[in-house]
């Protein structure tokens, strides 16, 4: 007897089946990979002894997300919290430098530190609330309508042409480009501004954890608790229909718009189905892990203790990258994020050895080898970099829509980062984890608060899905003592 089955054990999936597995019901998890995780594996990808994440290293979100704090993930994975969340080199040997303490940060931006310190210390002081906005479905009240408020009016500001009326020197505006681009979207944008605010308030109000042993520890944990409450999760197992499933009360889906098409097999109402189909993907990325014989050597102080690295240049540089990309060409000097986890974690590579985990933006679908461009980024900003390679592996768009079906044409936040993008995921609802189909919900980045490790989506479904199949509350999935 099944009461819950789960189809996809990335992030979300696994939240979901944790989340309705502490409520006393029965859980089975079908993947189709041999290993669960999803976004979250480690792999001896180029030689044995170098562990590289396969897709998410660093994961700004894991502290502040709903969902990871009631399950106390502090506790049960280990997690090297650097000092400095993120910098951005510039030429010259400068950098500037995201410090946890918004103090320090601000003290190192020049004539521009106060303006800075203006413009994140009212979102670092009401965190909470930020994350109630960001890791949720907008079409609601907020909880902290003030911190809603100050939010909106500061991404309206970085998201349009007035991003630089604040500022009078070139390193807050990289700091700030440099998180923003992660939402693989046109500088300035509304959505683009929101996701860098977010993550920049985030590496000031706690910092952007990287988990020792890797991504793959953070679903360790997540597999080990749902089994420790009598789920089941099987990997090798392919769910090419709904029918395929065993009965079961509630069905809870960590894939994409087209699968979730393909597993229903027709049978959501006309409406339901062109939305689906109307979906929209973004663009994509290529990445490019490394094996090293040494640290990055970065020309500017502080980089080398930084956790992640945003390799853009200026936030006209960065800019003018992401609007190559969105215009469908790749960049000659692509913005490209970085981290080097060996630099926290010494078991991800043997001694005397680094791994280096990047990756650069590119066009949907991309099947174009961008190492070349991102070596020559690294080099621009660390000298005698190209001379400590000792072997690199190239994973193109083309290659990360293989790997995981979720990531249409490469694009890993499994759906466009744009204003329809964010208020239609999939569909705009007030619900929109639900589906027509009587207890079966979408649980994957597809729908809000959409990509990152934050187990949100997941979580969301589950609570939908514990009330309305079960009449349950969320249940506590705080850490229990073997």
């Amino acid at each position: 007897m099944t009461d819950v089955a789960v189809v996809g054990s990335g992030p979300n999936g696994l939240a979901a089946a944790l989340t309705m597995a502490r409520a006393g019901l029965k859980v089975r998890v079908f993947e189709a990979a041999g290993t669960a995780g999803g976004g979250l594996r480690t792999a001896e990808l180029i030689e044995p002894g170098h562990f590289h994440d396969v897709c998410s290293a660093v994961h700004p979100m894991v502290l502040a997300s709903p969902f990871f704090r009631r399950f106390e993930l502090s506790r049960r994975v280990p997690l090297a919290v650097p000092d400095i969340s993120y910098g951005s080199p510039l030429d010259g040997g400068r950098a500037a430098l995201a410090y946890r303490s918004l103090d320090r940060t601000a003290a190192e931006l020049g004539r521009d530190g106060p303006a800075y310190r203006r413009l994140m210390a009212p979102l670092v002081r009401r965190m909470d609330g930020v994350a109630d906005l960001t890791l949720n479905q907008l079409l609601r009240i907020p909880a902290d309508p003030a911190a809603a408020a100050i939010f909106g009016a500061r991404t309206l500001e970085q998201g349009t042409r007035l991003w630089n009326a604040r500022f009078s020197e070139d390193l807050a505006p990289a700091l700030l480009s440099g998180a923003a681009a992660h939402a693989v979207a046109p500088l300035p944008s509304v959505t683009a501004a929101g996701a860098g605010l977010m993550l920049g308030a985030l590496g000031h109000a706690g910092g952007w954890p990287v988990p020792l042993g890797g991504s793959a520890a953070i679903a360790r944990a997540l597999t080990a608790d749902i089994e420790a409450h009598g789920g089941v999760i099987e990997t090798g197992k392919r769910i090419s229909s709904l029918a395929e499933l065993p009965p079961a009360r509630a069905t809870l889906l960590d894939v994409a718009p087209p699968a979730l098409l393909r597993l229903a097999a027709g049978r959501f109402p006309a409406g339901y189905r062109r939305a689906l189909e109307s979906f929209r993907f973004g663009n994509a990325a290529c990445k490019v892990d490394f094996i090293l014989s040494g640290p990055v050597p970065w020309a500017a102080d502080g980089l080398a203790d930084a956790g992640t690295v945003h390799v853009g240049g200026t936030r006209a540089e960065t800019a003018e990258s992401e609007g190559q990309v969105a215009s469908g060409r790749h960049p000659e000097r692509p913005y490209v994020l970085v981290s080097q986890p060996s630099r926290f974690d010494a078991g991800r590579a043997p001694a005397g050895r680094h791994i280096l985990w990047t990756y650069c933006h590119v066009p949907a679908g991309s099947t174009v080898d961008m190492s070349e461009a991102v070596m020559a980024q690294l080099e621009r900003f660390a000298p005698g970099f190209r001379d400590l390679v000792v072997q690199f592996k190239v994973t193109t768009a083309a290659g990360l829509a293989a790997y995981d079906e979720n990531y249409v044409g490469g694009d890993f936040s499994a759906g466009r980062m744009d204003l329809r993008g964010v208020l239609r995921r999939p569909v705009l609802s007030r619900v929109p984890w639900r589906t027509p189909l009587a207890g079966v919900y979408l649980c994957s980045s597809s729908t809000p608060p959409g990509p990152g490790v934050s187990g949100m989506p997941g979580f969301h479904a589950a609570g939908y899905a514990l009330r309305d199949m079960f009449g349950l509350g969320v249940p506590e999935l705080g850490y229990q003592a073997p």
